[in-house]
């Protein structure tokens, strides 16, 4: 297969794999409430299902959907290695500024990844 066309199938799976994460959000914000929306809406929690799953189970699909767009990003990233190598030198052109910019980029990326287990949550009484 070209790389033209390796290009645009891992487009177009990414471009389904973000519809299926909108899809999965809006199946756990909108569709399948939490329990104090149910309890405010029915008077009582209801369990809820859509298509035999919970909106745990919906959670875990998204969270998995996550995943998988992830390791799409990457891959295009790896296909596209020397046009992001390029942009780069471009972008920054002082070769001593690069390490710095590659530094702060991967520090915030993983930051971003994982701030959910960096902070304690609060409890609410």
């Amino acid at each position: 297969m070209s790389k033209a066309k390796t290009n645009l199938v891992i487009d177009g799976i990414m471009f389904l794999t973000v519809m299926a994460l909108l899809g999965t959000g809006y199946v756990r914000k909108y569709v399948l409430l939490s329990g104090s929306a149910s309890r405010q809406l029915y008077g009582t929690k209801v369990h809820m299902y859509l298509l035999g799953i919970n909106r745990d189970g919906w959670a875990t699909i998204h969270l998995y959907l996550g995943y998988f767009l992830l390791a799409l990003v990457l891959l295009h990233i790896v296909v596209h290695w020397k046009q992001v190598k390029a942009i780069f030198k471009n972008l920054i052109p002082h070769p001593k500024w690069r390490p710095l910019f590659i530094f702060l980029f991967i520090s915030l990326s993983l930051f971003l990844a994982l701030f959910p287990f960096l902070i304690t949550p609060t409890l609410w009484k």
